[in-house]
């Protein structure tokens, strides 16, 4: 599962956005990457509207649901940092990770990314980050491992 990740689907903004664009987004990172198609960005908004992809300490993961499972090409991570914030659903977000998992491999993903963001500490250094690329150098020991 290594690579998930790629440093060019990590990016920083100073300002905030709609969920509905930092869903966007995340998507359209995961798209250029490969890992999955144009259809999944629909997906995301799907899942979005069963159920909150809203996971605590200023953390959404946007992903698919199970029926739209043909839009992953491959397994793939894109995050975004909102340093303006993002409303989800009212709650303040400021990482918006999302992913695509092929098979099961999601539920791996999803785990590491919870046990980072289930530190504050961790948050924070993360938050900290003055570059995409720190970011990613961040990041990738957690999920690329």
């Amino acid at each position: 599962m290594s690579d998930v990740l790629r440093s060019e689907s990590v990016r920083i903004h100073p300002g905030s956005a709609t969920r509905e664009e930092a869903m966007k987004e995340a998507a359209d990172l995961l798209q250029a990457t490969g890992a999955v198609t144009a259809e999944y960005f629909a997906a995301m908004q799907q899942r979005e509207e069963t159920v909150s992809t809203y996971m605590g300490n200023e953390l959404a993961i946007p992903h698919g649901t199970n029926e739209t499972k043909q839009a992953i090409l491959t397994s793939g991570l894109s995050v975004v940092r909102y340093d303006g914030g993002v409303d989800w659903g009212g709650e303040p977000v400021t990482f918006v990770i999302g992913i695509a998992g092929k098979g099961d491999e999601h539920l791996e993903i999803l785990s590491q990314i919870a046990i980072l963001f289930s530190e504050e500490d961790d948050v924070a250094r993360l938050k900290a980050a003055s570059s995409p690329e720190e970011l990613f150098q961040a990041l990738s020991a957690s999920v690329n491992a």
